[in-house]
């Protein structure tokens, strides 16, 4: 099924040198951006990580410190990235809990400050999770009818990223009005509701070091906005202020921005906590 973009969508992968947020780097990105109109435009791009790939994610992936020696830092890429990517929604598998938080962190590290908070972010894997249950491979299987070893080469980031574009292709194919005989198992053709779907937490900061909460009275009951939607704020996650609005304690504890910004937290978490202390200084 066509989707039914409002703009241009990234549909993107990443291979890294390990898990962590704070200290592994990316050594190759690929994408595919998809016009409204329907044209695609792919890219694949190995990226030199500035440190050792360990054994276990060569023998994974297959690349090596070999294959990225004489490729460009992420720092080197990182504005034509951002310009190619500005005014986009991004899609991928587990895209939401690792890659996109992962890129935020890259663009962050490059001086570049690309505002994730303003695209549609829609996790292929969140929808397939909570429809299905299972992983990319069963996933292909399941909506494209074929093995995905007999069509791709595994833990590549090409080649998964062109699996997941057929998978969420697929997923609205199997899951469009009409489809399905339960209404909840229904997904309209929207990026809003898709993007909506695919969140599987409330978190502020793509860490998790901040979240969202309803906002109540005094008496424990919901607040509402002038569309009557829940106003929600945000507290934190974490440590002494759990549970804690984070504006009310940068007020009445302002150290402890200076301490956050200090210490060992992702950049994204230093720059959405910045941004919350800019707009209650503007709004005072």
């Amino acid at each position: 099924m066509k989707l039914n973009l409002t703009k241009p969508l990234i549909v993107f992968d990443l291979e890294t040198t390990g898990l962590d947020l704070v200290n592994d780097r990316i050594i190759q990105i690929s994408y595919i951006k998809v016009y409204p109109d329907g044209r695609e435009e792919r890219e694949n791009i190995f990226i030199n990580p500035g440190k050792p790939i360990p054994a276990e994610v060569t023998l994974l992936t297959g690349i090596s410190d070999e294959d990225v020696a004489n490729a460009p830092t992420f720092k080197q890429k990182a504005k034509e990235l951002s310009e190619k990517f500005a005014g986009c929604d991004f899609a991928g598998f587990n895209s939401n809990r690792f890659d996109v938080p992962m890129l935020a962190e890259e663009f962050l590290r490059a001086g570049v400050d690309f505002d994730f908070s303003k695209c549609r972010l829609i996790d292929a894997q969140n929808i397939y999770h909570k429809m299905e249950r299972r992983n990319l491979a069963a996933a292909y299987k399941f909506y494209c009818g074929r093995k995905m070893e007999d069509d791709f080469e595994a833990h590549r980031a090409d080649q998964d990223t062109e699996a997941t574009w057929r998978v969420l292709q697929g997923e609205l194919d199997m899951y469009a009005p009409g489809k399905q005989e339960e209404a909840e198992r229904s997904l309209n053709n929207d990026m809003d509701e898709l993007a909506e779907f695919s969140k599987m937490n409330d978190f502020v900061d793509f860490a998790g070091r901040m979240v969202w909460r309803d906002m109540t009275d005094k008496d424990g009951n919901q607040l509402l906005d002038a569309t009557g939607k829940p106003r929600r704020h945000e507290v934190f996650n974490f440590g002494k202020y759990k549970g804690w609005d984070v504006a009310e304690v940068l007020h009445k504890d302002p150290g402890y921005y200076s301490w956050m910004l200090a210490s060992d937290f992702t950049y994204n978490t230093k720059q959405v906590l910045t941004r919350i202390r800019l707009r209650e200084f503007n709004n005072r």
